[in-house]
């Protein structure tokens, strides 16, 4: 019943990418009848040869017979190579479209989901598990539906030739597949078991690249080894109760074949004697036999593979199925120019348990600039990134331009609002693609006139191939010359919001001069939020608004809070200057 019920599901996946292939599928099922039919024939002729050959049969006879074995057995050669080609470009061609749609899906989740998941678990789920996939995709229904017709229709031959060959071979046919199938419900568990150990095995390796160098110069390398023996050792004990439970199926099928076998050898020995079989016919048998083997060892196969692939298919279908936390809004439009931004009594919290922001509340005006300040922890990240609905918060309403941005569709909201942050992502790409974020719309021109606002220009003639030229994730940038880069994204987006999240907080003065006059030009006519512990970089800020254990402690104006002696903001201040001073 699970195995039929796992068929069932399959299926389900399986038509919904193989259907735009129906051409392929039928070439596929075209080929595999020719091979059955040559499979089946082939034996037939080569007996007919042997008693002709055995009884005097006519020399021309036996050459026609001869050169017919000889071309059915070329037919089955090219046969299984245009079934390999044809299968193959059936398998990447569905399980390309089906990575696709898990990295769109991957996409379109929350950003909870992503904080869950670390990338290296999420690359193997989605490469991995695909993979893990690949033959179902090209032959599984194909060689469980042709193999099935050849073995029924080699046992039909067999009982016509004699009954009693053919039912002894059919009943241990049947016992080698119900064994099959009682294993493999025994054995998906401990597929599953493993499928998972090699995610958790790829996001420890992901993780632990990430931060190699944090764990360089904290001399963590050998915990890291470690950790890394405990979860590999995890890896292959799962690897071993799968790997078991599927050889159990191979000695099975194995086993009961040989026995079969030897059945089938001992009555045809017996009615040869007898008179009863011709040596042709013997021959024929014995070849039915052994042919037996390979459509049961192919099926074996397939539901092996539906037991290793079992947990994949689970876990694709758990991810497919897995919904984000926000829901995209109706639609409803925004006002063009710069937005108001305003937060009216919110509260969010990545636990429950734990709320970030406690019923803040503040409203910008467009066109101001709101500069962010407080300790570490005080929920300063966080309020930027309910703006661009990164998350949803657990209470209170976050509006722009006067609209809920949960009544606005997602695309919208975030087509509107550009975001800085210290970590500046280069993408394994051109110049011109690290700027446009692969926009082909953009010309050259544009990015050019932007990179030289920006004081990129001398960088940029100094590249060997000037926009063409490639950059990767060290890039060849300094810290100041990328964060410029990420403005340079910013500006050619044009957005009508702007949030700087501690864009300059880790460069030295003179890197940050430069990157103060590109956030100086970008802010200009939008309206801005600055998240900063530099209070440098509050210069650009007309509001400022001071956040203490996720509340707001102070806001207001920035001249006004800064000759209030008494306010936060102005203490702030006195003991950056303390701080700064010799």
């Amino acid at each position: 019943m699970h195995f039929f019920q796992a068929l069932t599901r399959y299926w389900r996946l399986l038509s919904r990418y193989l259907r735009p292939q129906s051409q392929l599928m039928g070439l596929l099922v075209v080929i595999l009848c020719g091979t059955i039919v040559v499979q089946v024939v082939t034996p037939l002729v080569a007996s007919q040869f042997i008693d002709q050959a055995t009884s005097g049969g006519a020399l021309h006879n036996l050459i026609v017979l001869a050169l017919l074995t000889i071309g059915l057995a070329l037919a089955r050669q090219g046969a299984a190579v245009a079934e390999t080609y044809v299968a193959e470009t059936l398998s990447w061609t569905a399980t390309n479209e089906l990575r696709a749609d898990l990295v769109a899906h991957l996409l379109r989740l929350d950003a909870t989901f992503h904080t869950a998941h670390t990338p290296g678990e999420l690359i193997e789920r989605v490469d991995g598990d695909v993979a893990a996939l690949a033959r179902f995709f090209s032959r599984f229904m194909v060689y469980i539906l042709g193999n099935g017709v050849l073995m029924v229709g080699m046992l039909g031959l067999l009982i016509h030739v004699d009954w009693r060959i053919g039912l002894s071979l059919s009943a241990f046919v049947v016992l080698a597949l119900v064994a099959m199938l009682r294993i493999r419900a025994v054995a998906t568990p401990f597929s599953v078991a493993e499928r998972q150990a090699s995610a958790d095995f790829y996001g420890f390796l992901g993780e632990n690249l990430a931060g190699l160098e944090d764990i360089r110069s904290c001399g963590a390398g050998e915990f890291v080894l470690c950790r890394c023996a405990e979860v590999m050792r995890t890896w292959l004990s799962a690897t071993l109760k799968a790997q078991m439970r599927g050889y159990a199926m191979v000695s099975t099928s194995q086993g009961l074949f040989a026995l079969g076998t030897a059945v089938a050898f001992a009555l045809s020995a017996m009615l040869f004697k007898a008179g009863t079989l011709t040596i042709g016919t013997v021959y024929l048998i014995f070849q039915y036999t052994e042919m037996l083997r390979q459509p049961t060892e192919q099926i074996r196969n397939e539901v092996q593979d539906l037991q290793q692939a079992g947990a994949s298919l689970g876990r694709v279908e758990a991810l497919l199925g897995t919904a984000s936390r926000l829901t995209d809004g109706p639609g409803v439009a925004l006002p063009p120019g710069p937005l108001t931004v305003a937060l009216d009594g919110v509260t969010f919290s990545y636990a429950d348990d734990t709320p970030v922001l406690r019923d803040v509340s503040l409203c910008l005006q467009p066109g101001r600039v709101l500069g962010i300040v407080g300790r570490t922890g005080s929920g300063k990240t966080t309020l930027t990134r309910l703006l661009p609905r990164f998350y949803d918060p657990q209470a209170g309403v976050v509006r722009l331009g006067g609209v809920d941005v949960r009544a606005v569709s997602l695309a919208a909201v975030r087509a509107r609002i550009g975001l800085v942050t210290q970590e500046v992502h280069l993408f394994n790409a051109s110049v011109r693609d690290n700027v446009t974020l692969f926009d082909d719309g953009v010309p050259d021109d544009r990015i050019i006139t932007v990179l030289e606002d920006l004081g990129l220009d001398g960088w940029l003639r100094e590249l060997p191939c000037g926009l063409d030229t490639p950059l990767g994730p060290g890039g060849g940038l300094s810290a100041g010359q990328a964060q410029v880069l990420a403005c340079a994204r910013i500006f050619l987006r044009d957005p009508d919001v702007v949030i700087l999240d501690e864009a300059s907080s880790r460069l030295d003065p003179a890197t940050e001069r430069l990157v103060h006059t590109a956030l100086g030009r970008l802010l200009a006519g939008r309206t801005g939020i600055i998240v900063a512990h530099h209070l440098s970089t509050i210069a650009f800020a007309d509001d400022i608004l001071v956040l203490e254990n996720g509340r707001v402690r102070e806001h207001g104006p920035r001249i006004d809070l800064a000759a209030d002696p008494t306010s936060r903001f102005a203490e702030l201040l006195r003991v950056t200057t303390e701080e700064l001073a010799p």
